[in-house]
């Protein structure tokens, strides 16, 4: 049974039937999914969500289709990793990894987004389905587009790392690759979705493919024993996931399942782009458009769609904003890779550097539980870190030469280097 009730605006409050739509022709404001909660509260139970797959759609009642998913079957209800390593290093005391970088199958957060576009989609009738992408988004549409059978266009600007390009075109997707920023090709995509009447998940569908980032609220909530943490670090390119995040946490607070406060979310941008962090700390009340110019390409958005919503959240919640170098995310990286084996592309640095920098600050209290959000796999971004690391050590193939080696390398004490808190992080 579907609790999905239309669509409304934002802003005006104006109300919208359940179709193709993304804002309001009253004030243009974003348009976002309604549900009859009274209903939700009496259908989505803790043990009704126990007895259902480990997936995303174990949330479905607050989730805006119709029918039965037509795809994400194995997507979401990812890792909450308990980092007690990291978490030694850095000095916290309770911090977790929602890990979305082994998501499945594209390996990214997208999967939650696109899984519930897709379904709407095909819900209504659409051939061609679409996207503008900074990479994880057309690695993630082109999968779905195939589950369901529907043609796929992903348009991309024409810097986009290979991994990325590669992990979109070997779904037989269309691959458009635009001269210009995220924002030209999105400003194209507009155009294309009104002219050509196609589904473009993050155009005409997003009120539908933003209320698919609530289900990593709904499980970190689950996973911890249905509370919530005290502080949640997300990151922020178009501005999607950080306020859904917040929506799926007093979603649960409304229909009962957690009654914790709510989490202090925080926002994680790389200085090369920072349009929202830069707002929060000239108290802005829109986001400032800005040119990127980070390795953090999946992140570089340099005018978020929804940023005046992740302002909204971080504010409502008491959070902050973080922005962190090129050279932080890279360490950031390494230093996650080494005590939890978590190889995560440069938007998990990017939120790992930012998470370290508010502790640093005395923003996020060491003693206070910490979720950081880990959006996307390092494997598809490897050119970012590869000229970083040591290269293999070349031997022959005898016991004497390698023991050589060995006793040439310095004792392991020697060789552990003092960790200084916040240094080059």
């Amino acid at each position: 049974m579907s609790f999905f009730s239309g669509l409304q605006c934002h802003l005006c409050g104006t109300k919208f039937p359940g179709e193709a739509l993304f804002v309001c022709d009253q004030c243009l404001g974003p348009l976002e999914a309604t549900y009859d909660y009274d209903g939700v509260k009496q259908a989505l139970t803790r043990e009704a969500i126990a007895a259902r797959p480990e997936n995303l759609w174990r949330y479905r009642e607050l989730l805006p289709v119709e029918g039965a998913p037509q795809t994400g079957l194995n997507s979401g209800f990812t890792p909450l990793v308990k980092a007690d390593r990291l978490a030694r290093e850095v000095g916290l005391e309770r911090l977790y990894l929602k890990d979305d970088s082994v998501n499945h199958p594209s390996l990214s957060y997208k999967d939650r987004v696109v899984s519930v576009a897709a379904t709407r989609a095909v819900e209504l009738g659409f051939r061609v389905f679409g996207c503008a992408s900074t990479g994880n988004l057309g690695n993630s549409v082109s999968a779905h587009a195939a589950r369901v059978g529907l043609e796929c266009y992903v348009f991309i600007p024409n810097t986009l790392e290979p991994g990325k390009v590669l992990g979109t075109a070997i779904a037989d997707a269309h691959v458009i690759a635009i001269d210009g920023t995220y924002d030209d090709v999105n400003r194209l995509c507009t155009q294309m979705a009104d002219r050509n009447g196609w589904a473009f998940a993050n155009i005409n569908l997003r009120s539908y493919y933003a209320e698919g980032a609530k289900t990593l609220a709904f499980e970190v909530a689950e996973q911890l024993g249905w509370t919530l943490p005290q502080h949640l670090v997300s990151p922020v390119a178009g501005g999607t996931l950080l306020p859904r995040i917040g929506r799926g946490f007093r979603e649960l607070r409304e229909i009962g399942l957690v009654d914790d406060e709510m989490p202090k979310i925080h926002a994680a941008q790389a200085a090369g782009c920072a349009p929202v962090v830069r707002a929060l700390n000239e108290g802005l009340e829109f986001p400032e458009p800005v040119k990127p110019d980070t390795i953090a390409k999946s992140i570089a958005i340099g005018n978020p769609a929804d940023g005046f919503q992740v302002l909204e959240t971080v504010r409502a919640t008491g959070g902050a904003g973080a922005m962190v170098s090129d050279e932080q995310i890279v360490e950031a990286i390494k230093l996650l890779a080494r005590t939890e084996g978590i190889f995560t592309e440069p938007a998990g640095g990017t939120t790992l550097a930012a998470t370290l920098a508010l502790v640093e600050d005395g923003v996020i209290p060491r003693d206070e539980s910490v979720v950081v959000a880990i959006t996307g796999n390092g494997y598809k971004t490897a050119d970012a870190v590869s000229d970083r690391l040591t290269t293999p050590v070349q031997l022959g193939r005898s016991l004497k030469e390698f023991e050589a080696y060995l006793a040439s390398r310095p004792t392991e004490a020697a060789r552990k280097v003092p960790v200084k808190r916040g240094a080059g992080l």
